[in-house]
């Protein structure tokens, strides 16, 4: 008889494989804790010129519309932006951001019941925000862009997101160079989460990001998607966000694909590495997919393949 795993049995199996992996990330109101299927943060993007839905949520109405429907579909956390990080995107001035995401996050923590984010590298922005109601600094630079980023972190016990970039947005797709990229960006993230510390932040508001996408080629971006979970030895919650990226037209050999299947084969790969939580930009398909895997196995499928 075929004996399928519990719930339980699937968490003891992602001790066994990955001993350090974070159970849990304190923000600034609440902790969330992690099971065997990742939590899926849902993308709200109030730009003009984000690379997959740049203007269709610049209007403060719409952008709220769509952070309710991403919750409504099950978004574990909503992140919410107000500058493009494409390749060679122009930066914004700290007033334009403002008036973009406030209203958004004003309106929506007090219509969704989950944590909202702000997506930023500016520190007057993030303190905006929190005070707003968000629980968390999602800073692309590793919040070191703006020298004062860690201790508005630490002052108001946000919960941060330090992500891995090499240069900037304007030139950080010019020609990425790695001696070896996986140890270089764990390397970097381990060198940001004790600087973060040093800083007042404590460990466990940490969550780590190896910015796929953000100054990699192709290749970097498949060897970090298949070996990310060697970041789990940091100890800290890993948030990937791969969501309809270019890399992935390349693997399908189709510019013009939407990718949203390819988005799912990632999250899946994501999950079975014990990624603690995915950034989508579709909460729904990928929620869907990820329940599915999980009810056949998930996490210790294979080993219960092999047992029978």
């Amino acid at each position: 008889m075929v004996s399928f795993p519990t719930m339980a049995s699937r968490e003891l199996s992602l001790c066994k494989q990955f001993p350090s992996r974070a159970t849990h990330w304190r923000l600034r109101k609440r902790t969330l804790e992690f099971g065997s299927r990742p939590r899926l943060m849902g993308i709200v993007n109030v730009t003009p010129d984000s690379f997959s839905d740049g203007g269709h949520f610049l209007d403060s109405a719409k952008a709220v519309e769509q952070g309710l429907r991403l919750a409504a579909e099950g978004a574990d956390l909503l992140d919410i932006g107000g500058e493009s990080t494409r390749p060679y995107a122009d930066p914004v001035a700290i007033q334009e951001e403002l008036d973009r995401v406030l209203p958004v996050i004003e309106s929506l923590v007090s219509r969704v019941a989950i944590p909202l984010s702000i997506d930023t590298s500016k520190s007057a922005v993030a303190k905006a925000a929190i005070h707003c109601g968000a629980e968390i600094i999602n800073d692309i630079s590793g919040l070191e862009a703006d020298s004062q980023m860690p201790k508005i972190a630490a002052d108001l016990r946000a919960g941060v997101c330090a992500m891995h970039m090499q240069g900037t947005p304007q030139t950080m797709q010019d020609d990425p160079q790695y001696a070896d990229v996986l140890l270089d960006i764990s390397s970097h993230l381990e060198s940001r989460r004790n600087a973060l510390v040093a800083a007042g932040i404590a460990a466990e508001q940490i969550c780590l990001d190896p910015g796929i996408g953000f100054g990699k080629t192709h290749q970097h971006n498949i060897r970090l998607m298949a070996q990310c979970w060697q970041l789990h030895k940091l100890g800290c919650p890993l948030l990937v966000g791969h969501s309809r990226k270019g890399f992935l037209a390349k693997i399908l050999g189709d510019k013009t694909s939407d990718r949203q299947a390819a988005t799912i084969g990632g999250a899946l790969a994501l999950a079975a590495q014990g990624v603690q939580l995915i950034r989508v930009h579709e909460v729904r398909p990928v929620r869907e997919a990820l329940l599915a895997f999980e009810a056949v196995g998930g996490i210790d499928g294979q080993e219960r393949v092999l047992a029978e």
